[in-house]
């Protein structure tokens, strides 16, 4: 009885607010900014991956692999990990509760940042002018938008401020890691596009990534 009352009671906040998603987070406001702030923390991970020396070292020595295939390996434990979650629908601390039955967020945000470290063109410094501002436009815009909306800030707003931080960050890329100027326009205009679609079988951890990096993949011969 009280179990349903809980249920009943999510569900109307939920309705009041749908793009509030604290109610149907566990965890409730803590997981909720724990997953904020775990998607934040994905930001590290181009660093890691472009400019850091150890993770060459430490992936042949535990491993014997070279980056690329410690992404690779990586990408396949994301894919048994989340099958087994899904067969007894598990969500954990952070994740939401309609999570238990689809593919949760975390894992098309981890297979994705994969396959744009295996994927983007390789230019600029330490080859990471593409694959760089991809994974910080995700780690940063996506939240950003999110927050917006659950402010219930008007579309308009969600979109020129997802726009201007894009746009932002592939700017600051062009003046420090080398990426394409010409491209932050558009591409800004594709990731913030790239974000809105509601699609249950797929989350925007994904589109965000995979959308753009196909059109970049499409521009490669030209740059």
């Amino acid at each position: 009885m009280v179990k349903n009352m809980e249920n009943e009671s999510t569900m109307e906040l939920i309705q009041h607010n749908p793009d509030d998603h604290v109610p149907a987070s566990v965890g409730g406001l803590n997981g909720h900014v724990f997953r904020r702030l775990f998607h934040v923390g994905m930001a590290i991970i181009p660093f890691l991956y472009y400019y850091w020396d150890g993770l060459d070292y430490w992936a042949w020595l535990i491993f014997s692999f070279d980056p690329k295939q410690f992404v690779s390996f990586v990408a396949f434990l994301f894919l048994i990990i989340e099958g087994i979650r899904l067969k007894f629908g598990l969500v954990v601390f952070g994740q939401r509760d309609y999570e238990s039955k689809q593919l949760s967020a975390f894992f098309w945000g981890g297979l994705s940042v994969c396959l744009v470290l295996l994927l983007a063109p390789e230019e600029g410094l330490q080859n990471s002018a593409f694959g760089m501002p991809l994974i910080l436009s995700l780690s940063f815009i996506d939240p950003l938008m999110g927050e917006l909306r659950r402010a219930k800030c008007s579309a308009r707003t969600v979109i020129k401020l997802g726009y201007v931080g894009t746009f932002t960050i592939w700017v600051a890329c062009s003046l420090i890691i080398e990426t394409p100027l010409f491209i932050a326009p558009f591409i800004s205009a594709i990731i913030v596009a790239s974000e809105w679609p509601r699609l249950t079988w797929i989350d925007d951890n994904a589109t965000m990534l995979l959308i753009p990096l196909a059109f970049l993949l499409l521009l490669a011969p030209f740059l």
